[in-house]
């Protein structure tokens, strides 16, 4: 797969399997897509999903110490009643389909209050048969790694103690240029954006300085419109113009910087003379445009997790927001989750995961593609979002019980 001007693709995660962390007692998400949503009622476990990746990036971005204590240690964050570790593994491909798979396992558990890894390894097949060759192995700080660009099990096998048990080896080894593989990971797990975007911190005047990538948050998008303004004209261009197809009476966006250094994010609505203030602008004007400058960037990053989009969008907007991430995802993989039955319309069986919460309140997960007759109904003209609002996903709905419906399923509209 080639990316944006002929750049390799980036990693695609096909695999993720997560054991012990909250509600994910054991759960295995398979051939992920490059667009992958998650669907299900209020405490179904997506949230908890999204908040794997956000765990892991933390992680690896700064440390496990702080991502463990945010999350309220192992008290808040282990399942309860599981007995182990938490266990987070994820297979994927490097740039394309003909690169090996290589897995990535890392298992946490706590001891005297502190973080620990118990258990971190990458593997892969580089051969149609064989068993797969684990070239990096560490437990508890102390393990091997093979260095070289294509490790092998004739290379030498060389130990690198770490200073402390609450460090990644990933982390660490990727640093140096002798590991190239697991630099590779070590920059894609770090070039996640895991975007919990709101209208509020877009609202923000920064100092000025332009900036390349929109942040979690988003209190930086007047920083990303200024850089896109010097270095990607065309590409802020194209933006404004999707953004006047989905909100009509905005006719500009600026950011001018103030006498204090500051950054002013300004709208233009017509046919008014005078921009409008972004701290005065309307909730869904912002998000979009968040979203807009997010999906469009001229070096994306490698995976963006966005949660919930609906919220504060018109209902019609959000076809053609799943729209605007599908193409997204020619150049990078998006999770995201949503309640949204409009979104939903948008999306293909495959590309949908239904979560649920059993009887002994763990999550389990199916694909819509794997569900009774949807495939069917979707070739048929049906649309995922109609489906579910009238039943016939029988999960993922909260008057829906476990894996059955409580009630027959309709007839679903063509």
């Amino acid at each position: 797969m080639t990316s944006i001007a002929g750049r390799p693709g980036p990693p695609r995660i096909e695999q993720l399997t997560v054991r012990n962390f909250r509600a994910l007692k054991d759960v295995e998400f398979k051939g992920m897509t490059p667009l992958t949503v998650l669907l299900g009622p209020n405490g179904s476990g997506k949230s908890t999903v999204f908040d794997v990746f956000a765990f892991l990036s933390e992680c690896f971005e700064s440390n496990i110490r702080r991502a463990w204590d945010k999350r309220g240690r192992a008290k808040e964050l282990k399942t309860r009643g599981a007995e182990g570790p938490i266990l987070i593994e994820i297979k994927y491909r490097e740039q394309r389909k003909a690169s090996p798979l290589i897995t990535y396992h890392l298992a946490v558990d706590e001891r005297n209050g502190s973080p620990c890894v118990i258990e971190e390894w990458l593997e892969w097949k580089r051969k149609r048969h064989g068993r797969p060759f684990r070239f990096l192995e560490y437990r508890d700080g102390v393990g091997q790694a093979v260095r070289g660009e294509l490790p092998d099990e004739e290379d030498e096998r060389i130990d690198v103690p770490l200073s402390s048990p609450d460090l990644l080896a990933v982390n660490a080894l990727g640093q140096f240029a002798e590991h190239p593989r697991v630099a590779a990971l070590r920059n894609f797990i770090t070039g996640w954006h895991v975007s919990y975007m709101s209208a509020d911190s877009a609202r923000s005047q920064p100092e000025a300085g332009p900036q390349e990538r929109v942040n979690r948050n988003g209190d930086n998008l007047a920083n990303v419109i200024q850089y896109l303004d010097e270095q990607h004209p065309e590409r802020l261009s194209k933006i404004f113009d999707l953004l006047r197809r989905r909100v009509p009476k905005v006719e500009s966006v600026r950011a001018d910087t103030m006498p204090d250094g500051r950054l002013l994010l300004q709208i233009k609505d017509a046919p008014f003379n005078d921009p409008v203030l972004a701290r005065f602008a309307s909730d869904g004007t912002l998000k979009m445009l968040a979203y807009l400058v997010l999906l469009h960037d001229p070096l994306p990053p490698p995976f963006i997790g966005i949660e919930e989009p609906e919220n504060y969008l018109h209902p019609r907007l959000l076809p053609e927001l799943a729209e605007e991430c599908r193409g997204a995802s020619q150049h990078t993989q998006l999770l995201v989750t949503t309640h949204s039955p409009f979104y939903l319309n948008a999306l293909r069986p495959k590309e949908v995961r239904v979560l649920w919460r059993d009887q002994d309140g763990f999550t389990q997960s199916r694909r819509t593609d794997d569900l009774r007759g949807i495939k069917e109904f979707v070739e048929e003209g049906a649309l995922l979002g109609d489906l579910w609002l009238e039943g016939h996903f029988g999960v993922g709905d909260p008057l829906y019980g476990g894996g059955e419906p409580i009630r027959p399923l309709g007839k679903a509209r063509g």
